[in-house]
């Protein structure tokens, strides 16, 4: 079977689900979004993992997304799958002169840098924050809303300009917690901690942005290391007969360094 042929059998498959099935035809593209992000972050996974299998999977759950979207636009008369692939292929033709045309990029931050013009210039993008979807991770937005405000020329020289407006933050952030004191759990914030705590988040975004990191991965790599070691740390109490959660902090700490010398 060649890949025109499964599309177009994967294309009917979901016509028919829609047709035929209970939940599917109660679908709308907001009740759709949502499965559809989740498994674009499943094939983030997959990827980050190295599981090949998984990714395989994964990606065929993306693209049933990508078709079942697109049956829907079809049924509003907005367009539909054919549509939306000659869109994109024309899209990435218009976005890369530099293969497709004269035009010259001989980096990847040259190519990113035009790709920006194309889009201003040719694709009538008005403003600095054009098209910045508010549903992204907070993370992902703050990157985004940075790239365009670096693409304006707004921007750090290097990675030490964020990294001394950091410094300054957190400084920041310590004095509101000075005069405001630390909250008691499960009660509200105190405003002007919380704008530090946001500030600080945003710039700490900025450094990542500025060293190629993506903020998103990158917390969610750091939240499974931390899983990883707690767990383990816990398991090595209970293997010297010791209950990790009634431990003091000193002595949790050094369950945890040990279970992070163990796993690297």
């Amino acid at each position: 079977m060649g890949l025109a042929e499964a599309l177009l059998d994967l294309q009917e498959l979901t016509r028919r689900l829609r047709r035929d099935c209970p939940w599917d035809r109660e679908q709308t593209a907001r009740t759709i979004v949502p499965h559809t992000v989740e498994e674009a972050y499943e094939v983030a996974d997959a990827a980050l993992a190295g599981d090949d299998a998984a990714l395989h999977d994964e990606l065929g759950d993306l693209l049933f997304q990508t078709v079942f979207l697109a049956l829907l636009l079809e049924e509003r008369g907005q367009g539909d799958l054919e549509s939306v692939v000659r869109s994109v292929h024309e899209k990435l033709v218009r976005r890369h002169p530099h293969v497709f045309g004269d035009a010259e990029a001989r980096t990847a931050a040259r190519v990113r840098e035009r790709w920006e013009g194309i889009k201003a210039e040719q694709e009538g993008r008005e403003g600095i924050f054009h098209h910045v979807p508010e549903t992204l991770p907070a993370l992902l937005l703050a990157r985004k809303v940075q790239r365009r405000a670096a693409a304006a020329g707004y921007d750090w020289d290097d990675v030490f300009g964020p990294l001394a407006k950091l410094d300054e933050e957190l400084a920041e952030l310590r004095a509101a917690i000075a005069r405001a004191g630390e909250p008691a759990p499960e009660t509200e914030p105190h405003p002007e901690v919380e704008h530090e705590v946001g500030d600080v988040l945003f710039t700490m975004v900025n450094v990542a942005r500025r060293l190629n990191v993506d903020p998103e991965l990158a917390l969610r790599r750091a939240a499974a290391r931390f899983v990883e070691r707690v767990e383990r740390a816990a398991r090595l109490a209970s293997e010297r007969g010791e209950d990790w959660s009634r431990l003091a902090l000193a002595a949790q700490d050094a369950y945890y360094d040990e279970a992070k010398e163990e796993l690297g």
